[in-house]
């Protein structure tokens, strides 16, 4: 005996499975979408960043007379787009600073504030901790795509790091004691 495919028997219905196949189709179109720090290579114009990011909200001078422009999600998102751009005006790198692999090449005691600064912008809370005798500055990442944290650089009163620390997000906090019920 042929077995027979059934289809949808009503137009409606068929045009609705197009529909969603396509919606399908679009979505993983667009999580294949490359990153905005991946579009550019090394060796292209400034320009071309420019005209692509839009102007940088940051740029520090480096001390060998190249430039690095950030774009920053801060303070409520969670990365830094950073290009670095050579004395001819063409890109050396273009990359996302929020990540272990950027934090971890800061150096406690060899680095100041400025390092911080030029390397990851500004960032996205201060503040004090009167006992410690440490001004910690904070930033918010993504780490393994999965978990919200904050990075903690602690600074002793002359500027210098001291220490890094990461901590969970609060804003991406969820549950504990404050959030029960009555």
């Amino acid at each position: 005996m042929a077995s027979r495919r059934s289809k949808p028997y009503c137009p409606a219905l068929r045009r609705a499975l197009g529909r969603s196949a396509t919606l399908v189709c679009a979505a993983l179109a667009l999580g294949a979408c490359a990153q905005p720090w991946e579009r550019f290579h090394a060796g292209e114009q400034e320009s071309a960043v420019v005209a692509g990011l839009g102007q940088p909200r940051e740029v520090y001078n480096l001390p060998d007379g190249t430039k690095r422009l950030m774009w920053p999600t801060q303070p409520m998102g969670e990365v830094t787009t950073a290009a670095d751009i050579d004395v001819s005006g063409k890109v050396i790198s273009v990359r996302q600073v929020l990540q272990p692999s950027e934090f971890y090449r800061a150096q406690p005691d060899k680095w100041t504030k400025n390092d911080v600064l030029v390397n990851f912008g500004r960032p996205e809370e201060t503040g004090y901790f009167p006992l410690m005798k440490r001004e910690v500055w904070s930033y918010r990442y993504l780490e393994d795509g999965v978990f919200y944290l904050l990075f903690n650089f602690y600074f002793d009163d002359t500027g210098v790091l001291r220490a890094t620390q990461k901590s969970p997000d609060p804003l991406h906090e969820q549950g504990g004691d404050d959030n029960k019920p009555m």
